[in-house]
């Protein structure tokens, strides 16, 4: 008896619950805006309307955006449940596997280039996108095979390719793109009923098709097996769900843009309760993610209620990074991360002695800064810098080469020489092949620090390397903290490190609209690049930290061999591990926040780097630490020379560029090893 007065309060708690606070919500919502309208006046405006200009706004701007925001919360959560369901991974979303990423790059490219397919608000262009990048990841990941760990790593790399492609063609279609920096954070404007008038029937047609098949992810929950053997056709199933909730999240990308984690963080308030049945699952979903998206809208506008509006993603990714957090420690808790984290991270394939190897690199890298030198938008000119080194050449050729050129290719050459060695720490004392300080979290922290330091005490760029170094410090205790928390487990800190960036990079959005102009000076290194960088970062940031911190780690680096041993076996050796994992952590951690400082947030290089090094060394860390330098320096070397060639006299910034390279490459590692 207890039981079934149980299931009724938990039922009226959550439909009867839920529909009186999205009435609250929608009251609230629409009452909100730059001109207040006193409560009964948005009462009358609905239920006995006048052709007033009160009632006009209400009707004709903030209904349709309460409208749209019921919608789209629904039409995410509902496809939440559905990627949970057929993935049998409880951390997929439409913004966790990158079907957001994908969508919002098919837009972006369609715009551009084939203005014609976005007809229809783009709808058959997003919806493309996303079927192409879910099938992407599910096979990259596996297939039916695929871990929730694995799945999540895959979308969270494609998410970092097809950002960085979108962000090539912005800023090289500013024009063709502009109207679409708002929308692509996510924002629920509307200045009519179009939107909603566009969008309703595809939600109400897809989530009824949802509610057919409800009874089939039922069985198909219990596993593929025991699905086929009660005689269902498991494949039929999957494509046409998968079609279904694709379809919701191309529709609400394109009206409102990607928004993220209301697809994860609704269906599992529901399951919370003890909802499995699909039936009432889906309904509680689109009922509580609408919930979720209003309440995120609700809550933007209190922190800015001005003119520009605060795009509403970054309100919900605010909210959904500690719910991502929070679910990735429960399933650890729960023993359903595994895995060891044991992707390839290089083993010795050419085995080159180290007198024979580092003077190979030191001449590669020699010649790659040469020919940085030497190129131009006039093309490559190799004999004006040998003028210029002979003292042959005009004086202005020569401060050209040596205060312009010069600098910047050796700023390149030390912040990636410092990126590369915080990569291989923190994948030396995390024992995780997938650390790097973009990765777990470190760089967006450092980020956060210096737009905060700009942002909240108005200080000036001088101290933007105090703000930077603050942040990663904060997020590196986060992120330690939590990590203490899995018991060090490399894949279930990669995905908090996911959860922890996602935090910082809201928290950044919303400074960045908050403040408006006034951290134009920070965003121009946040975005990582060399561009303008000269001997003031030299001295500043990057040449300090290789003569203090580089030898510290030379003379501590046998550590990371005896920490790879396993806590056990290095507690058996006489090493304070926690003493030691936290000190070699906290040198990383400056090194990374001394290179965001420098030319902002490049990230991979300390993924990449470790990894090619112990393809020529092997994986003792002393041979390790000069060579995975070298490859880090000559590769960023490499990507700035590229940056201002490749599409000259365009100039992409380099974070962008080693992105595009990186994240194949994880994609690669991936594939070629299971995680």
């Amino acid at each position: 008896m207890k039981s079934v007065y149980k299931k009724i309060l938990i039922g009226a708690l959550t439909f009867g619950g839920g529909s009186a606070l999205l009435s609250l919500l929608i009251f609230i919502h629409i009452n909100q805006g730059n001109v207040e309208i006193p409560l009964d006046t948005v009462i009358a405006s609905l239920f006995s309307p006048m052709d007033t200009i009160e009632h006009h706004t209400v009707r004709v701007l903030r209904m349709p955006r309460a409208v749209i925001g019921i919608l789209a919360g629904g039409a995410l959560a509902v496809s939440g449940v559905v990627l949970q369901t057929v993935t049998k991974n409880p951390l997929s979303s439409a913004s966790t596997l990158g079907i957001h990423s994908g969508t919002y790059f098919a837009v972006v490219a369609a715009t551009i280039f084939l203005p014609f397919a976005t007809f229809a608000n783009g709808i058959m262009t997003a919806f493309i996108g996303g079927i192409l990048t879910f099938g992407f990841v599910y096979i990259l990941s596996g297939g039916s095979n695929a871990t929730p760990v694995r799945m999540v790593l895959a979308g969270m790399i494609v998410t970092f390719l097809f950002s960085s492609l979108t962000s090539v063609l912005q800023i090289f279609y500013e024009n063709e793109t502009q109207g679409l920096f708002l929308w692509g954070s996510g924002t629920l404007i509307q200045n009519n009923w179009d939107g909603v008038r566009f969008s309703l029937p595809f939600i109400i047609i897809c989530f009824l098709l949802l509610l057919v098949f409800a009874r089939k992810l039922d069985t198909l929950s219990l596993g593929d097996e025991v699905a086929t053997a009660l005689g269902q056709n498991i494949r039929r199933v999957k494509l046409i769900t998968i079609l279904a909730a694709v379809m919701l999240t191309s529709v609400t990308v394109s009206v409102v843009g990607p928004i993220g984690f209301v697809g994860l963080v609704a269906p599992h308030l529901i399951k919370l309760l003890g909802y499995r049945s699909h039936i009432p699952l889906l309904i509680g979903s689109f009922l509580w993610g609408a919930n979720v998206l209003l309440l995120a809208d609700v809550l933007a506008r209190i922190v800015d209620p001005s003119f520009s509006e605060l795009p509403v993603g970054a309100i919900t990714a605010l909210v959904g990074s500690p719910w991502l957090i929070f679910l990735v420690l429960r399933m650890k808790q729960q023993g359903n991360t595994k895995e060891t984290g044991s992707i390839l991270a290089g083993r010795s394939s050419f085995n080159v002695s180290l007198k024979k190897l580092i003077p190979i690199l030191f001449i590669v890298i020699l010649a790659a800064v040469f020919v940085s030198m030497s190129s131009g938008n006039y093309g490559f000119e190799p004999l004006l810098t040998i003028e210029a080194i002979s003292g042959q050449t005009n004086e202005f050729m020569r401060n050209f080469i040596f205060e312009l050129r010069l600098p910047r290719s050796l700023v390149a050459l030390l912040a990636g020489a410092i990126l590369a060695v915080s990569g291989l720490i923190f994948q030396g004392v995390l024992r995780n092949p997938l650390a790097d300080p973009s990765v777990i979290g470190i760089t967006s922290g450092a980020g956060v620090g210096a737009l905060a330091t700009m942002y909240f005490f108005s200080a000036s760029a001088l101290w933007i390397p105090v703000g930077a170094m603050a942040g990663a410090l904060m997020f590196f205790v986060v992120i330690m903290t939590l990590g203490a928390r899995a018991e060090f487990n490399p894949t279930t800190l990669a995905l908090l490190g996911i959860g922890v960036s996602a935090f910082g990079s809201a928290f950044i959005q919303i400074m960045v609209v908050q403040a408006e102009l006034g951290v134009a000076s920070a965003l121009t290194w946040l975005s990582g690049t060399t561009y303008a960088k000269g001997w003031k970062e030299i001295l500043q940031f990057l040449l300090w930290p290789v003569i203090l911190f580089i030898p510290l780690l030379a003379v501590h680096i046998k550590n990371l061999d005896v920490l790879s041993l396993g806590d056990d076996a290095a507690k058996g050796l006489g090493l304070h591990v926690v003493s030691a994992r936290f000190k070699m952590a906290l040198l990383a951690t400056l090194l990374a926040a001394c290179s965001v400082a420098a030319v902002g947030s490049i990230g991979f290089i300390g993924l990449i780097a470790p990894h090619f090094a112990r393809l020529l060394v092997g994986s003792a860390n002393q041979k390790l630490l000069p060579i995975t330098m070298l490859v880090g320096g000559f590769l960023l070397v490499a990507a700035d020379l590229f940056s201002r060639t490749l599409l000259a006299p365009n100039e992409i910034p380099s974070g962008i560029l080693v992105a595009l390279i990186g994240a194949p490459y994880f994609l690669w590692l991936m594939k070629r090893r299971s995680v």
